[in-house]
């Protein structure tokens, strides 16, 4: 009897371990209020100009909140992870976005609660939620195959209005506000006219409902990196686009009744790194639109390997994707921060 007991405990401690392992994510995504709010308290407002070992440390901390995403898409690949755990380490990638979401709803019902306290009660229940589904039994590959067609079909339309949309915050690197309105105004011919604003809303709608339905599914068993990283990103975006539409039609046309220009977009007059609440924006926004670009080459890579293209000719393709994607999302960050490449030339 000792002989079998002893044989056993190796095996609990084991599943002890695992079990701690699979709140990682929850962990992660908990400290990530609270890493903005380190990184605003070292660098304060405009008034006071931090010193360079403050600049060093803030820029640590806001870096090591930009990894909470990431980790959780590592942690999504664990093939011994059951589909709750799996789900789990999916949702924590989501978790700048959310957190933007999550303060916008908090605005609109005037809730007195700070965002922080209804944060960690959320994700306590997450946790809770997810740590309910055990089973460990592999599931089969989902059949989504039409659906997956239709959600890249409408993706192709969509990335008209995505290219336009993020060459016009392009030129706020470019020519700031000035030149990023004179762009916007060219676009709104289009996509605010009273045909194509309920077009591009719907098409949004659509593409976010079919996105998550395929995250849900995907998202319970294992997938090898490839696919687990299309999900992800995935499930960022249409978290992101919902939580985008909801700023712009419901908190500010209806609730603030302002316009949705450059001025609301960086937050101003105080900008998207001095101000305590702005700060979450600056994650949101470059993760959405590295994210955005680096789904697109998923999708692309899935494409030309169902047509017989080399996998390691498109693997290649896809890493140029996202190393183009980085390149993107700071060149627009940057420019939403205040960085003008004519000042730097100068």
């Amino acid at each position: 009897m000792e002989a079998f007991v002893h044989q056993r405990n190796p095996s609990s401690i084991l599943e002890k371990r695992f079990d701690y392992l699979v709140l990682v994510p929850a962990a992660a995504a908990v400290a990530y209020p609270f890493l903005l709010m380190a990184f605003h308290a070292i660098v304060g407002t405009q008034a006071v100009t931090p010193s360079p070992l403050a600049i060093v440390g803030a820029t640590f901390i806001l870096a090591t909140a930009f990894v909470v995403p990431f980790l959780g898409i590592a942690l999504a690949c664990r093939p011994a992870a059951n589909p709750g755990s799996r789900r789990l380490a999916y949702a924590s990638v989501v978790s700048p976005t959310i957190y933007v979401f999550l303060g916008v709803v908090q605005a609109l019902v005037r809730s007195p609660i700070p965002d922080e306290i209804v944060w960690c009660v959320m994700w306590v229940a997450i946790v809770i939620w997810s740590q309910s589904a055990r089973d460990t039994v592999a599931l089969p590959a989902p059949a989504v195959g039409r659906w997956r067609v239709v959600h890249g079909v409408t993706a192709v339309v969509l990335c008209l209005y995505v290219l336009f949309h993020l060459t016009n915050h392009l030129f706020g690197l470019i020519g700031g506000p000035d030149a990023h309105a004179a762009v916007m105004k060219i676009g709104r011919v289009v996509y605010r006219s009273g045909i194509g604003e309920p077009l591009l809303v719907t098409t949004m709608l659509f593409q976010i409902g079919t996105g998550l339905y395929l995250a849900w599914r995907w998202s319970a068993a294992a997938q090898d990196f490839q696919r687990t990283y299309q999900v992800a990103s995935g499930a960022y975006l249409s978290l992101f686009i919902l939580g985008h539409m909801n700023s712009v039609f419901i908190y500010a046309r209806s609730f603030l009744g302002i316009r949705t220009d450059w001025n609301f977009a960086i937050g101003a007059p105080t900008g998207l790194i001095h101000d305590a609440w702005n700060i979450r924006l600056l994650p949101h926004y470059a993760l959405g639109v590295f994210f955005v670009l680096s789904h697109l080459a998923s999708g692309l890579r899935v494409v030309l390997i169902a047509h017989g293209v080399d996998r390691r000719g498109a693997d290649r393709l896809w890493a140029a994707g996202v190393a183009m994607s980085i390149i993107v999302s700071t060149a627009i960050i940057s420019g939403m921060c205040g960085v003008r490449i004519g000042a730097l030339a100068s």
